[in-house]
């Protein structure tokens, strides 16, 4: 097909990807970092978590779109996972920072950022060592909403993207 084999990615391209990816990951963490959090009462840090997960369905169903027309867009679902799921993993790591905070015998011990972030990724990857957990009961629905999206991310949003990556190429290589 002519046109087709001048849109393949080239060994630098790939780098610049791999790169960038690294980027947004090293960005977002910084600032988680050095943005402040500070515990807000009730359960306003709880409708920043449901708005900022909502927020992240929006996006996502914004860039399997976006894939669907990207000229690369293999290339476009990794800037998409690289950007979603360190934003899915460090909204929830604030409101466990935010918590503990708020409550330091909510969880097993007290939660610093890094401490935080360290519990979020141990219940993405369902490793879950033991050695941090909620006492909280409203913790631990919380904690239980996000093994739930963990797995809605990890399946659900994982197929959407690989399905618009398909969908994709396929309209390349009609066009």
């Amino acid at each position: 097909m002519p046109g087709l084999a001048a849109a393949r990615l080239t060994p630098r391209e790939v780098i610049l990807a791999g790169l960038s990816g690294l980027a947004t990951v090293a960005f977002l963490v910084a600032l988680y970092y050095v943005l402040p959090l500070s515990v807000k009462p009730g359960g306003i840090t709880l409708m920043i978590l449901l708005l900022g997960l909502a927020g992240i369905a929006g996006l996502i169903i914004w860039q399997v779109r976006v894939i669907e027309r990207a000229p690369y867009p293999g290339l476009r679902a990794f800037g998409t996972l690289v950007l979603v799921v360190p934003v899915f993993l460090l909204l929830f790591s604030a409101g466990y920072f935010l918590a503990s905070q708020a409550d330091p015998a909510a969880f097993t011990e007290p939660l610093t950022r890094t401490d935080a972030l360290y519990f979020t990724v141990t219940v993405f990857s369902t490793v879950g060592f033991g050695d941090i957990a909620p006492v909280a009961p409203a913790l631990r629905i919380v904690v239980t909403v996000q093994m739930v999206a963990d797995l809605l991310v990890l399946g659900l949003v994982l197929k959407a993207i690989l399905d618009a990556v398909s969908r994709g190429l396929e309209r390349r290589r009609s066009a």
